[in-house]
């Protein structure tokens, strides 16, 4: 094992027997390799014992500080001389600092006190504080308050005035009506006259009072200007050196891959989907794994990432367990730095529903009522075309109207109601709108729920840096809400009935798997729980009523697990 490496560590029991794996790990849908899982528990055994930095991961409940649970990664590699050993990495920084005797560097060390950044960043900060001081400058809300005030009285007045001119102008018509009527053409012209110089002088003293008003206002504006322009200079500051500082970070980072070609974080992004990278592109484990690697020609054999620590308040994180690369900010990094290396193919490009067929529960002139299998579209994907909606299109060629009324995740199994006509679809999807629609679901959960029966309200997000992933966010997500009732305790698992209130992308996986919801995950959850045979997840009942008749249907599958 080459010595000098700091990093690289070796494995701690015989790993003779462990044949490689024939391929590098597709990071973003994989089942931990068997080296991986041992480097993981090494990691993990380190964490636990180590005493070279304080953090507190949530696992203590004396311990200070704030909790904050992290992602690990492990790389193992192969040497030069064929030998095997491992990297690890943390996503950010550990502790507060980037540099740690266990884990690789970052790719460009932000934390560095004699680095560009931080020299930077404690400007913006003085920037910040000054801004901050003065802002609380009680004269400021003073004078605001001022000009509301002013504002008040301007309008007031020429209000008052508009009201004044409408009278007099009033009184103008009752005048030239009557002079009409009494006077002669000559003795008419005469007052038509005057009361038109009487009409431009009312619209010249509006003119003047409102002259007036807008310079008062504007002087009392010009004071308070006068206070804030110092503010508005330092934030137009702030912003340029900001965005300076941005574009010199990115400059910083540049990633290698396999072939030993090195690229720019901006072009990564660029090239893959036109925009700039998100921030904190680039400080996730596995690049960091992977640049270390290639910068010390280790060759990458195979890549796991798990989370140590409590779960987060907004994300699905368990204690030990691992987890798929991050879409957001890995997907194009690592799209790049994998190039040269023989990769596990990408399932989410395979069809499993290929080898599948749908069974028809109910079928009459309006509509359509199938029980969906586990793994399978209810309408066409990016990648993968064949789906529900497909193949009833196929097999109803003259239907043209729209067919799917409402969707099941690719991975749950159950009832999946279409329409055949356009008359159809709109009255079923109007049921479910005004949530008339009765919906059952079935499934089974990793760990026992003391609660007979209850209700989860957790408003949900996409995670914009790891979709399809949804999250919990008060602040912008949308309400979910869904009750459950308690079907059986099965061994440490529970069976459990779901009735949803709202339709939101995967409502019951996460309110199943979060830590404020039933901390339960669904068996078989690959986003927030464990992999297995399937989804255990099922769509057994729905009541609604028929588009033509208004009879109530009522249709219900056994659960298949």
């Amino acid at each position: 094992m080459q010595g000098y490496l700091t990093h690289l560590h070796r494995f701690n029991e015989d790993i003779t027997a462990i044949q490689l794996p024939d391929a590098f790990t597709y990071p973003f849908f994989y089942e931990p390799h068997p080296l991986s899982m041992l480097a993981a528990e090494q990691v993990q055994q380190y964490l636990t014992a180590q005493t070279d930095f304080q953090h507190n991961f949530g696992l203590k409940p004396d311990m200070p500080g704030l909790v904050i649970g992290k992602m690990f990664g492990v790389l193992v590699v192969q040497d030069q001389e064929g030998k095997l050993g491992y990297l690890a990495a943390v996503s950010g920084k550990l502790a507060g600092t980037n540099q740690n005797q266990y884990f690789v560097p970052p790719i460009f060390d932000m934390l560095d006190p004699d680095g560009f950044f931080i020299q930077e960043e404690n400007i913006i900060n003085a920037i910040n504080r000054r801004i901050e001081e003065l802002s609380a400058n009680p004269n400021i809300k003073i004078f605001k308050e001022r000009l509301v005030s002013l504002q008040q009285e301007n309008d007031a007045v020429l209000s008052d005035l508009r009201k004044f001119h409408k009278a007099n102008k009033a009184e103008r018509k009752r005048i030239r009506e009557q002079a009409k009527q009494q006077l002669n053409e000559e003795e008419y012209n005469l007052i038509a006259e005057d009361l038109i110089k009487q009409s431009y002088r009312d619209q010249h003293d509006y003119d003047v009072a409102k002259q007036a008003c807008k310079e008062k206002f504007q002087r009392q504006e010009e004071e308070l200007q006068q206070l804030v322009q110092e503010i508005d200079n330092l934030k137009d500051e702030r912003k340029r050196r900001s965005a300076d500082l941005q574009q010199r970070l990115f400059d910083q980072y540049h990633f290698l891959n396999a072939e030993g070609n090195t690229k720019p974080v901006l072009d990564i992004f660029q090239d893959h989907i036109n925009m700039p990278p998100p921030a904190g592109a680039g400080e996730c484990a596995a690049p960091k794994l992977l640049q270390y690697a290639y910068q010390h020609q280790l060759k990458p054999i195979a890549l796991a990432e798990f989370w140590w620590g409590a779960s987060p308040s907004s994300e699905v994180r368990k204690h030990k367990q691992y987890y798929p690369s991050c879409r957001g900010k890995c997907e194009p990094i690592l799209g790049h730095m994998l190039q040269g290396l023989k990769v596990d193919p990408n399932p989410m490009l395979q069809n499993p529903a290929a080898d599948k067929e749908l069974e028809f529960i109910y079928k009459d002139d309006d509509i359509i009522v199938v029980n969906k299998p586990a793994e399978f579209l209810s309408v066409p994907g990016i990648n993968i075309q064949d789906s529900v909606q497909q193949r009833i299109e196929r097999m109803y060629p003259d239907i043209k109207s729209p067919i799917i009324i409402h969707r099941l995740d690719m991975s749950t199994s159950g009832i999946l109601v279409l329409a055949k006509n356009k008359e159809a679809h709109q009255i079923i999807q109007d049921q479910f709108i005004q949530h008339t629609v009765r919906k059952r679901y079935t499934a089974l959960l990793e760990g026992i729920i003391e609660e007979s029966e209850g209700l989860i309200d957790l408003p949900l997000r996409v995670d914009l840096d790891d979709r399809p992933r949804q999250m919990v966010c008060y602040d912008y997500g949308k309400p979910a809400r869904t009750e459950f009732k308690v079907v059986a305790i099965e061994g440490n698992r529970t069976r459990i009935h779901y009735f949803p209130l709202t339709g939101r992308t995967h409502q019951l996986r996460v309110h199943s798997a979060h830590v404020k919801g039933l901390n339960a995950p669904i068996v078989g959850d690959d986003l927030y729980g464990n992999r297995a045979d399937r989804l255990h997840l099922h769509a057994g009942f729905i009541s609604f009523k028929h588009p033509k008749t208004g009879e109530v249907m009522s249709f219900e599958v056994t659960d298949p697990f």
